[in-house]
Parts: C-alpha cells; structure tokens; sequence
C-alpha cells in the first residue's frame, strides 16, 4: 500500500471515530430521559462512592 492510499485510509478513519470532538464519547447519554441529571455535589458523591464500594465487597461475598 503506498502512503497516498494509507494517509486517506488513516484520514477517512479519523474522520468515522469522532475523535477531533472535544466532548468525550457518551456524555450526558442517558436511556431513559426522565432520569435526573448525575448529581455534582460533594455529598451526594460520596454517598454513591460508598454504595458502589459497598456493593462491590457484597458481591464478593458467598452466601
């Protein structure tokens, strides 16, 4: 393959990855709009952090 062809290969893939956007791929999607937004404050992140560490040691655990 001579670079002619590979450069347009490489720019034609650039192009179909999206990756010149500046927002990161996936942010704010949500599947159900009626969900609130992902809540920014302190507490309300460190309460999620502590249920996801939670549940994560749960299911490690065999009952």
């Amino acid at each position: 393959m001579d670079d002619r062809k590979l450069a347009a290969l490489a720019k034609k893939n650039a192009a179909k990855s999206g990756t010149t956007s500046s927002v990161p791929k996936g942010f704010g999607k949500k599947y159900d709009k009626n969900l609130p937004d992902t809540p920014t404050d302190e507490a309300s992140l460190k309460e999620i952090d502590r249920a996801d560490r939670f549940f994560s040691e749960m299911k490690k655990r065999e009952f």
